[in-house]
């Protein structure tokens, strides 16, 4: 785990600053300086280009990973990598022609509720392309072992750039249009900077040479397309139909409620980076009991890390909501039901890391499929009779389904779970926490009952941790700062 902890530490890092980024965009300067209707609007615009992005990527960033380590020569591996580049064009071209030739009756159906997205409809298409091209030389870089400056460009760069475009707007250097703009003009120039960074680990070669199990790598490919699809629907879906069937204004409050939630979901993103390409690796050497390992350490860790974020939030949510426009109150219960959702996905550790670089794949996706299809039916449910909760309660379902799903496949055919005793106790120190704490209010300004909330929720909770040993990582790592 060494190497793990490594770059999961400075993943962690980074993606916390990134998100601390986000927050001030989402929670203090998109809801201060825009109209709750054009924050749906760019809501909306990325969520749908996120449910794209899997179709223009071909699957190609899983399966860079999936196939790069069993290439032993490289001759081979250049080839390889080379067709990787190629192959998300072919879907990325004819998207875009009919984009072209069928735009009216793809705006209009997209518009039906919300006129005002018709004329940034583009822009959708423009996005996921983005999107997808910065996947692929992510995933070239972490094949590299190398995530970190991947990492600071997925959840760091773009943030940082928005804060200043919002800013801009703020003094009046930018109109609106310009802005939405601009934010995807950002998206564009973190693609492009990424290919300069994957390419100075690795030159592409494009001498063709025969590539070994061609045919198994374009089936992952074209398959990988709907496992990714599957995942994207289950995350996006919901604001892409809040967007169909209410006011954009709903789609923002929604936004700034489902953001506050995902933040429990980044010690996971953090750590998948590097476990990825290893769990790949030990896949496709047969370790199965350092595979078993990982997959326990990695669930445990996650566990107390998100379950600390999850305290955090969950104790102090009714003071967060003070700090910004009333009307963004309207999300509170989806941070509790989303953010329970984000706390299975950590306890899970690298359960879809395992499903998706091994030969079973094609199982797992047809009980995605049938999840997507679940959440959609649910949304179209709920979203009319709840509104915004609606859309969370669907998210939730789903989520907690697919995870049980994934759990009971991964022990059936590998005879492993991740959980130990230290889950169950871990599990009964986040209740204890949340509901000690939960009730417990400060009479003084919100920041500063925030503060002292999580002041004392740390002590208390890093002690437990450490005191009862919870996890061998962990405490390794606070040993180092305990004298």
């Amino acid at each position: 785990m060494g190497i793990v902890i490594n770059q999961s530490i400075k993943n962690t890092i980074v993606t916390y600053f990134g998100f601390g980024v986000g927050a001030i965009n989402v929670i203090f300067l998109y809801t201060q300086f825009l109209t709750e209707q054009y924050f749906g609007l760019i809501t909306f615009i990325l969520s749908t280009a996120s449910i794209l992005m899997p179709f223009m990527a071909f699957g190609v960033h899983n399966t860079i990973v999936k196939f790069y380590s069993s290439f032993k020569t490289r001759q081979s591996q250049n080839s390889f990598l080379s067709l990787m580049l190629i192959l998300p064009l072919f879907l990325i071209i004819p998207l875009g022609l009919l984009t072209h030739f069928a735009f009216d009756v793809i705006a209009n159906w997209l518009s039906k509720k919300n006129a005002i997205i018709k004329d940034y409809t583009w822009l959708i298409y423009v996005s996921a392309a983005a999107f997808a091209y910065f996947e692929v030389f992510y995933a070239w870089s972490k094949v590299q072992l190398q995530s970190v400056f991947g990492n600071f460009m997925s959840e760091v760069f773009h943030r940082v750039a928005t804060s200043i475009l919002l800013i801009a707007l703020y003094f009046g250097y930018l109109t609106v249009d310009q802005l939405i703009y601009g934010i995807v003009i950002v998206y564009i120039a973190r693609a492009l900077i990424m290919k300069l960074y994957a390419f100075s680990l690795r030159m592409p070669s494009f001498k063709w040479t025969k590539i070994p199990n061609l045919s198994s790598i374009l089936k992952y490919s074209a398959l990988i397309i709907i496992a990714g699809s599957v995942a994207n629907i289950i995350l996006e879906i919901d604001k892409f139909m809040l967007g169909q069937f209410q006011a954009l204004n709903n789609v923002a409050y929604y936004g700034v409620a489902i953001y506050i939630a995902t933040v429990i979901g980044v010690p996971a993103r953090a750590m998948h980076q590097i476990t990825n390409p290893l769990t790949a690796k030990l896949l496709n050497e047969g370790h199965k009991e350092e595979l078993k390992t990982l997959y326990q350490k990695t669930s445990i860790n996650l566990f107390i890390i998100s379950g600390f974020i999850f305290l955090c939030i969950i104790i102090n949510i009714s003071k967060l909501y003070l700090l910004i426009p009333d009307n963004y109150s309207e999300g509170f219960l989806v941070v509790l039901v989303i953010g329970l959702a984000k706390l299975s996905d950590n306890l899970i550790g690298n359960n879809n890391a395992i499903l998706f670089n091994s030969d079973y794949y094609r199982v797992v996706l047809v009980f995605g499929v049938l999840l997507a299809i679940l959440t959609v039916v649910l949304n179209l449910v709920f979203i009319p009779i709840y509104g915004i909760n609606g859309a969370a309660y669907a998210s939730c379902i789903t989520i907690f389904t697919y995870n049980i799903i994934k759990l009971s496949f991964v022990y059936r055919k590998f005879k492993m779970h991740p959980f130990t005793g230290l889950t169950l106790k871990t599990l009964l120190l986040i209740t204890i926490c949340g509901l000690a704490l939960f009730f417990w209010e400060f009479s003084c300004h919100p920041i500063l009952a925030i503060l002292l909330k999580t002041m004392l929720l740390s002590i208390v909770y890093g002690l437990s941790v450490y005191k009862f040993n919870l996890s061998e990582d962990i405490s390794k790592l606070l040993n180092k700062f305990i004298p």
